[in-house]
């Protein structure tokens, strides 16, 4: 089994930065692919980023040039650096990992608010 932990959420002003972080652990024996999606109130769930094992990224359009995702292999961490936040990006954010034989894993969410 493998759990995913996200930490980082918070409330910030706009125009504010915040780094979110999600730490995997258990059985992880091979990644595939890992991810940040969110769900603001009333809507469904978006991608915001994804990022392979072999370093590849993906960003939803709204999110290019604020956002970066990254990793950190040796402590199984995902990152998410985001930029120049805009009220419309207050959403939770979840951190997803989707293994090398296909099985997917999701974090419980951290709330990303922006407001002044």
């Amino acid at each position: 089994q493998v759990q995913l932990v996200e930490s980082g959420g918070g409330l910030v002003q706009p125009g504010g930065s915040l780094r979110l972080s999600c730490a995997a652990s258990g059985s992880i024996l091979s990644i595939y692919k890992m991810g940040w999606y969110r769900q603001a109130p009333g809507k469904q769930r978006e991608l915001v980023a994804t990022i392979t094992n072999g370093g590849s990224t993906n960003y939803q359009d709204s999110v290019k040039g604020r956002f970066t995702i990254s990793r950190d292999n040796a402590k199984n961490t995902l990152y998410l650096q985001m930029n120049s936040l805009k009220p419309e990006d207050t959403a939770i954010y979840s951190c997803n990992l989707i293994s090398s034989s296909w099985r997917t894993y999701w974090g419980q969410g951290t709330q990303v608010t922006v407001s002044s």
